[in-house]
Parts: C-alpha cells; sequence; structure tokens
C-alpha cells in the first residue's frame, strides 16, 4: 500500500517518469502555519550538490493544490504535485531482460510482469521522497507548535564517519552549511574526496544518517505494534536504499552489561532525565523525554557506470549489464532531508494520536 499514519495519513502517488509523483496528507488540524514557500525550501534541500551529485536541468517545483490558505493549513487535504522533467526513458526498456543488480527490477517484473513501469525505476525510485520531503515540511511545523525540533546530519559516508558526540543546536545551525551534510567542516571535505574517489571509479558509496528529535513529551508512542521506535523504523525502511535501522546504543547494546546499558534517572533542573542515552530516547516503545536518537543505514547507490553480472531473462542465460545516464555516487546527502521529513510524519501522526496536540 502506499498509505501510511493513522491520525496523521500520507499517501504517495506517481513514478519516476510519469507526468509527476505527489502526495496526499490528510488528517492535519487546521491552523498550522506553513507556506508553498516553507514546502519549497525543504525540498529544496534534497537537491543533489555540484560535483558529488548529478545535475538536474529543472528544479523540483512543488504545486500546493489544496488544503493551504493564506499561510496555513485548512483541515482539508493537503495534496502535493511535483511533475517530472528532464527524463530520457530509452535506457531502461532493456532491463526489462537484463536486470539492474541491486535494483527492484527482477522481483518487481517477477510481481507485477510486464506491467511493472520500470523507467526510472517506477514506483521504487528514490524520487518519490520528493513529495514525502514536501508533506514532511507540514508535519515539521506542527511540531515545531509544540517545541519538537528535528535536525539530521551526515555521520558517515564509506570510510569516513564522525564519531563526535554533536549537541541539538550545533547540528541544526550546520548540517547544510557542506555538500556533503556533514557537521564539521572537516568531515565534511573527506566525505567529498570519498564520494569523488569512488565516482572517478565508475563506483558509488553509502552511509549513515543520524537524526535526532528533540523536544518530545514522556510518552510518545502506541504499545504494542504501533511503538514509536517501530514506527520510526517502519517509515525509514520505506525509503529506498535504506538497509539498517538503529536507536541509541543499538546494536552496541548486545556487547554490554545492564549497568553499562541503564541510563541513570536523575532530576535536572526540575526535570526527570537520565545521565547517559543509551536507550535513544525510547523505553518500552514510549518517548522518554530525552532527545530521540535514530541511525539509518544507506546502501550505495545500485545505479555504477562500471559492467555488472547479471541474467537474460529471454535467453536463461548469464550477461553482463551496463547502467548508462546520470546517477548519484552517494545519496546520503541528499537523504539527509529525507530522513528529517519521514520522522516528522512519525512522531506528528503519534502525538496526535496520543492526544498531545489537544493539550
Amino acid at each position: 500500500m502506499n498509505t501510511i499514519g493513522f491520525a496523521l495519513r500520507l499517501t504517495i502517488f506517481g513514478s519516476s517518469h510519469g507526468p509527476g509523483v505527489g502526495s496526499v496528507l490528510d488528517g492535519c488540524p487546521a491552523g498550522i502555519p506553513i507556506t508553498a514557500e516553507m514546502v519549497q525550501r525543504e525540498v529544496d534541500l534534497r537537491k543533489p550538490a555540484p560535483g558529488i551529485g548529478t545535475a538536474r536541468a529543472e528544479e523540483d517545483v512543488v504545486q500546493v493544490q489544496s488544503g493551504l490558505l493564506e499561510g496555513k493549513t485548512t483541515g482539508a487535504p493537503i495534496q502535493f504535485f511535483i511533475a517530472n522533467k528532464d527524463t530520457d526513458s530509452s535506457k531502461y526498456q532493456a532491463f526489462r531482460v537484463t536486470p539492474r543488480p541491486g535494483h527492484a527490477d527482477y522481483p518487481a517484473l517477477v510481481k507485477y510482469g510486464q506491467d511493472h513501469d520500470i523507467r526510472g525505476g517506477g514506483q521504487f525510485s528514490g524520487r518519490m521522497t520528493a513529495p514525502l520531503v514536501a508533506a514532511g515540511a507540514v508535519a515539521r511545523s506542527m511540531l515545531e507548535t509544540k517545541g519538537i525540533r528535528i535536525a539530521a546530519y551526515s555521520q558517515a559516508i564509506g570510510k569516513v564517519a564522525d564519531d563526535k558526540e554533536y549537541a541539538f543546536p550545533e547540528i541544526a545551525e550546520n548540517r547544510f552549511k557542506h555538500s556533503t551534510r556533514a557537521v564539521s567542516p572537516r568531515v565534511a571535505a573527506l566525505m567529498e574526496k570519498e564520494i569523488l574517489a569512488a565516482s572517478k571509479e565508475g563506483d558509488s558509496v553509502g552511509g549513515i544518517v543520524r537524526c535526532l528529535m528533540d523536544g518530545l513529551p514522556v510518552g510518545v508512542g502506541e504499545p504494542f505494534f504501533d511503538t514509536l521506535d517501530g514506527e520510526l523504523a517502519k517509515m525509514m525502511f520505506a525509503i529506498p536504499a535504506v538497509k539498517g535501522v538503529e536507536f541509541g546504543a543499538g546494536f552496541s547494546s548486545a556487547k554490554m552489561r545492564g549497568s553499562e546499558h541503564n541510563d541513570p534517572f536523575r532530576i535536572t533542573n526540575g526535570e526527570v532525565r537520565t545521565e547517559t542515552n543509551h536507550a535513544g530516547g525510547i523505553l518500552g516503545g514510549l518517548s522518554s523525554g530525552m532527545p530521540v536518537d535514530l541511525k539509518v543505514a544507506f546502501k550505495p547507490t545500485a545505479s555504477i557506470s562500471r559492467e555488472q553480472r547479471t541474467v537474460d531473462l529471454s535467453k536463461k542465460e548469464n550477461a553482463i549489464v551496463r547502467v548508462q545516464g546520470r546517477h548519484d555516487p552517494c545519496i546520503v546527502p541528499r537523504a539527509v532531508v529525507v530522513v528529517e521529513a519521514a520522522a516528522a510524519l512519525v512522531i506528528a501522526d503519534l502525538s496526535l494520536r496520543g492526544g498531545f496536540f489537544a493539550r
């Protein structure tokens, strides 16, 4: 299904090389401050950077077709549409016979047959995240009215990793200053070199986006099956190329003892806080009052210019395929704003379900 959420429902539609892509956000309360310009600014952050990304001849222009009036939400469904331009579908028909490694071509052809829209990856394309970001701009504005803020950054690209712990304000202020979406200028430069080195060899690299959600009230989440971490994980795995999600100490928790992993409670400025945040701000599927700390792992871009081994489905024999055209050697920098938008949509939905917007 192409709809996610319960109280705040997001539906995405379109395909990579069709007339366009879009989304409908239903359930947003009336009176949330948001303008078309604010939405456009968020979508613009998804653009590839010159040098480390592939340039597009046309910008993604967001059309807001309903739900906003005079700078506020009306309470009606909000519909966004982004026209597809500058597309070349001619190179994709060959992949019906020789599916690309790392792409959804083969399982989609088996599931849908020759009716599958393979152009640009169709509904499996990363382009589907553009309308998600548009809807996320509204969710972000909803949350900001309650003092909830979200900021993500590139923590790792290829073999370059930034293990420094940053305070939320530092991430929020610096994450979009560099093309790689790193916080540190030094790390940003190393990440750029890593991407360019892979690109020069006709290859690609993946990485990790770290996302912090600050200001959540205690108790956001709906156990047993709609927990805060469960819903966030589901949304993140809907983003193309995501292969791993962890919260707080994540998989490192398996190597720790309880005495190390447990976050001791303390009273700080009259509020209950924890000395550490190994739990990533979530206990029992509910927000604990600490920042929610989420890491999302992205695989290397599947489309590379090197020759790759595949099969010829018509001949039932092994074959070679080369992917032509423009492809980002690393999607991680573009994914930072996508992760932020996806997180905002989940937090806004669960906050509505928990009655936090009625308080």
